[in-house]
């Protein structure tokens, strides 16, 4: 049994760190990980920018910088990690050699080199980085266009990317097949375009296609380009894009300025990248759902967090011809709202600058690269419904979130019972659920590639999402749950496990994290009433069976365990106390937490995070609302 009062304590002690990481605003934006392959692309971007800028180097302090940042954070096994806490990894390495000798900088670090040169060779080179990233050529090819730019591996090795599909009529770039995520089109256009530039087709027909294509197919690229001038806020994205262009002489285009400046606004002080501007608001959504109900009832901090989270759904389209929008169109979220006489859909950015995905989803972030994606929407939704019910039935904060309160803003249905935000949300999320059952990412039907595939954690999230506003659409709500239930019962594992998509662990022997990605769907089971189904208490016996012998949970390979891995398993078999195994292996976890807040080890980040094509990042802010989460359900349980 669990002291009470050390409970207490340990839950106050995240609480109060929790509120000292918001902003003036009242939001919470986080701080991710530096990341030494974000550093590495930013580097030999500015580098190439340099070299062929015709006015001579510009950005030498800024490279150096990176230089001495990236020499600093190599492995002793003579390789690179994604993060300072991570594993070497065949494809970081070899992006910083590769910036090191654009760089000019090989000469002297010429034994770290080859250090990193026999790391590279045991990890088994070109082909070990492509069984890293399998079918999926989003990293691969601009990692090793990157290579190639550094004359470290010939164009040869380079696949040459078809950028002229970016122009494909909308309804035929869905089922294009592309060889790129959907949400890579930007490096689909410009290492395609540099591929080209080095090393022409020999197809005459292919060659003058593709020389044809180069105009058009930029304007698409600066289509996408947001007013941050980074692509989905991601410095390798962006970096891939600037790199290639400038080595094909543009320099001076449009997208090239704007991607610098976006390395420029977004680079540390010690001279490192983080892989993306920030996760501003799904830490908010995270933070709102783990706050306790007395903090959220104060009018002015549940009202300045309810119109902050409503500031970042988006809201519309403008470029009705940019294929990220016919990505988004052809999945359904568009036809969801129905077509203006124009063929876009109704409603617009201000900024006329990003394609957007029709109203209603929500970003990852509040800045104007993010686009809307299904676990933002769904964590967004989930935080609305937690403001909703925290605030007293007559507060203003309770008739702006479930009444007409901010309904103008952004259309109240017909009964002005539910504000058009949320209405918007649900019916987005709705649209966006794929033949399978499960939910995707970005985009319905984009099943080729894994980071375009339903996952078990977007579902789960989904699910919980629209059983917290079901009476939107009833019968979409019914028929949405069951074809998600189903979806989760198909992919559990044998074991009970679900492995979810955008999280995973070094310490596991296949990178993946079934504590977290099952975790996450017994919170499904939790909020819809289901836990006491045959799927549910497979996954509870599995979370048990895998505690760790601390009491925690984390990878089962080298059994180390996290704040955010023990957190989210112990809030999930809280859920299930009445089962004495669960109820047991629940003491367990939360008297690891209180050890780990007395000790002052529950701030230390585990690099669990997968960002896009498996780059590994951690945030650290996760250790504080995961820990808070599972110790204010402990508190609950206990008073229960």
């Amino acid at each position: 049994m669990i002291d009470i009062e050390q409970l207490t304590d340990a839950r106050q002690t995240v609480l109060d760190e929790l509120l000292a990481w918001r902003t003036e605003a009242g939001h919470w934006v986080g701080r991710l990980s530096s990341s030494a392959l974000a550093t590495a692309t930013a580097a030999s971007a500015l580098a190439l920018v340099d070299r062929h800028a015709p006015e001579g180097p510009r950005h030498r302090r800024l490279i150096d910088r990176a230089v001495a940042w990236l020499v600093a954070q190599a492995n002793d096994d003579g390789g690179w990690g994604d993060t300072d806490r991570s594993c070497s990894n065949v494809a970081t390495t070899m992006l910083v050699q590769a910036a090191l000798h654009l760089a000019s900088a090989a000469e002297v670090h010429g034994d770290l080199l080859q250090r990193a040169e026999d790391y590279v060779r045991r990890e088994g080179g070109v082909e070990g980085l492509r069984r890293r990233y399998g079918r999926d050529k989003t990293f691969a090819v601009p990692i090793l266009t990157n290579c190639a730019l550094a004359g470290l591996v010939p164009w040869s090795e380079v696949a040459p990317l078809p950028f002229e599909l970016a122009c494909l009529p909308r309804g035929v770039l869905r089922m294009a097949r592309m060889p790129v995520v959907s949400y890579a089109l930007p490096a689909l256009v410009a290492v395609g375009q540099a591929r080209y530039g080095h090393a022409p087709p020999r197809n005459p027909v292919t060659r003058l296609i593709r020389r044809a294509i180069v105009r058009p197919s930029l304007k698409k690229l600066r289509a996408m380009q947001p007013a941050s001038g980074g692509y989905l806020e991601a410095v390798p994205l962006t970096s891939f894009v600037v790199m290639s262009l400038a080595a094909t002489g543009r320099v001076a285009h449009p997208v090239v300025r704007d991607g610098v400046r976006f390395l420029y606004d977004s680079v540390r002080e010690d001279g490192s990248w983080p892989i993306d501007t920030n996760l501003a608001t799904w830490n908010t959504t995270l933070a709102i759902g783990a706050l306790p109900d007395e903090f959220l009832r104060q009018e002015d901090e549940g009202n300045r967090l309810l119109d902050w989270l409503l500031s970042c759904q988006q809201r519309g389209v403008t470029k009705g011809d940019s294929p990220l929008f016919a990505a988004a169109r052809e999945s359904g979220n568009g036809d969801a709202f129905g077509a203006d006489k124009k063929g876009t859909v109704p409603g617009g950015d201000t900024k006329g600058t990003v394609p957007r995905a029709a109203s209603g989803g929500w970003g990852w972030s509040d800045a104007s690269g993010a686009v809307p994606d299904a676990d933002d929407t769904a964590g967004a939704l989930v935080a609305l419904a937690r403001l909703a019910r925290a605030a007293e039935g007559d507060s203003p904060l309770f008739a702006a979130a479930t009444g007409s309160g901010h309904g103008g803003v952004f259309g109240a249905d017909k009964k002005g019972t539910v504000p058009g935000a949320v209405r918007a949300g649900v019916r987005w999320l709705l649209a966006l659920q794929n033949a399978d059952g499960g939910w995707p990412t970005f985009c319905r039907g984009w099943g080729a590639l894994p980071f375009d595939r339903s996952g078990t954690d977007l579902a789960a999230h989904a699910l919980r999402a629209l059983n917290v506003w079901r009476n939107v659409a009833p019968k979409e709500f019914r028929r949405a749950i069951q074809r998600g239930l189903a979806y989760l019962a198909r992919t559990q594992r044998d074991d009970g496990a679900w492995v979810p998509l955008w999280f995973g662990n070094e310490h596991d022997p296949g990178e993946e994290n079934p504590v977290y990605g099952t975790a996450r769907v017994l919170l499904a089971y939790r909020d819809l009433g289901l836990l006491a189904v045959e799927p549910a208490r497979r996954g509870v016996a599995w979370l048990c069976d895998h505690q760790n012998t601390d009491g925690g949970w984390g990878g089962d390979l080298a059994g180390v365990s996290s704040v955010e891995e023990t957190a989210v398993a112990t809030e999930a078999v809280l859920a299930a106390t009445k089962n004495p195994v669960a109820q047991t292996a629940a003491d367990k976890g939360l008297g690891w937490l209180v050890r780990a807040v007395t000790e002052d080890r529950h701030r230390v980040a585990a690099p669990i995070g997968l960002y896009f094509a498996r780059l590994w990042y951690y945030e650290a802010m996760y250790p504080l609302v995961f820990a808070l989460s599972a110790l204010g359900r402990g508190m609950e349980a206990g008073d229960g």
